[in-house]
């Protein structure tokens, strides 16, 4: 592998990085036209679900502002991992240079703890709306939500930002292999020679700031949640409460449940193969974004009530142009 040295820095920086991927597996190619399939069907429904959000007067709430800023980072990580990855394998393309590497590195860290974040920006709005009901209204308008997401995410910008420039100064004079199929923190950092612990103390630390820290806020929130929950005198409100939890609690298990088996698996010195944890890594990033706009088009009343007024209005407007072409017809003399 070429490489150029600055002396100054007394640090050999390779060109580029080659992904090695799969080891064992066979016809790959599957694999990767499977994660397109599903990167499509996510971009999709979340844009539909962006676009009802958007022109719904009705959803222009905190709350739904927070499940429109889900569906922009659930846009924006499938889109800084499969693409990029589907062309490599498909069209044998795997070297990647230094700064591409950095830059896509950098892009599916962000967006991956930005998924972690949104959800607690979400189970932010449902603590106010469930605990403080009576006041909820002026405690989480959606000046304050706005300002809830732009810290939301900032927090993880100024996180990752930090972990990635501990990238360069590493020296690689042994291999320049990457042992994944993108441009993956972990792996990159690895092959490296000499002492690399400022790295492995911030992957650690970006770990439980971005992911434990976030999950254990939900956690704390949903404490609270239940608490006010069980003090409703009504079964049937109890039930009404929990259900409108019932999105978000779903989508929390999907995203974290992957993640913290992944993490105690790596913590517990388990021996994964290669392809085992290619494969699980892929799909822990990229099935939540796709389930994500699906479970909330799906639970949630008040966007199942604004698709079918939408498709009322498709199905009337149809109708009228069919009736007035018709009757157009009639009136032309023959």
């Amino acid at each position: 592998m070429e490489t150029t040295t600055q002396d100054l820095s007394n640090f050999t920086r390779p060109v580029g990085f080659y992904i090695r991927g799969f080891y064992a597996m066979k016809n790959t190619e599957y694999y990767f036209i499977f994660l397109a399939v599903i990167y499509v069907l996510t971009v999709v429904a979340n844009i539909l679900l962006m676009l009802i959000i958007w022109y719904s007067e009705t959803l222009h709430t905190p709350k739904y502002m927070a499940v429109f800023s889900l569906a922009v980072v659930d846009v924006s990580l499938s889109s800084a991992l499969i693409p990029k990855a589907i062309h490599m394998y498909l069209f044998d393309s795997k070297f990647v240079y230094f700064d591409a590497c950095l830059a896509q590195l950098f892009f599916v860290d962000y967006f991956a703890s930005m998924e972690a974040f949104a959800l607690c920006v979400l189970a932010y709005d449902r603590l106010i709306a469930i605990y403080f009901p009576l006041r909820s209204n002026t405690l989480n308008t959606n000046c304050k939500m706005m300002l809830v997401i732009i810290v939301s995410w900032s927090i993880p910008f100024i996180i990752d930002v930090v972990m990635v420039a501990l990238i360069p100064p590493l020296a690689y004079c042994k291999s320049t292999i990457v042992n994944s199929f993108f441009c993956d923190h972990g792996p990159v950092f690895k092959i490296a020679c000499g002492d690399y612990s400022p790295n492995w103390f911030m992957a650690s630390f970006t770990t439980v700031a971005l992911y434990f820290v976030p999950f254990g806020f939900i956690a704390v929130t949903y404490l609270f949640i239940i608490y006010a929950i069980l003090r409703i005198a009504s079964s049937e409100g109890r039930w009404k409460a929990f259900k409108t939890c019932s999105s978000h609690l779903i989508l929390v298990a999907i995203f974290f449940v992957p993640f913290f088996v992944t993490y105690i698996v790596a913590w517990a010195n388990v021996n994964i193969d290669t392809d085992t944890r290619i494969i699980n890594t892929s799909l822990s990033a990229s099935i939540p974004p796709l389930l994500n706009p699906i479970i909330y088009s799906l639970k949630t009343e008040e966007i199942l009530e604004q698709i079918k007024k939408h498709l009322n209005l498709k199905k009337n407007c149809t109708q009228q142009l069919i009736s007035h072409h018709c009757s157009l017809q009639l009136q032309t003399p023959l």
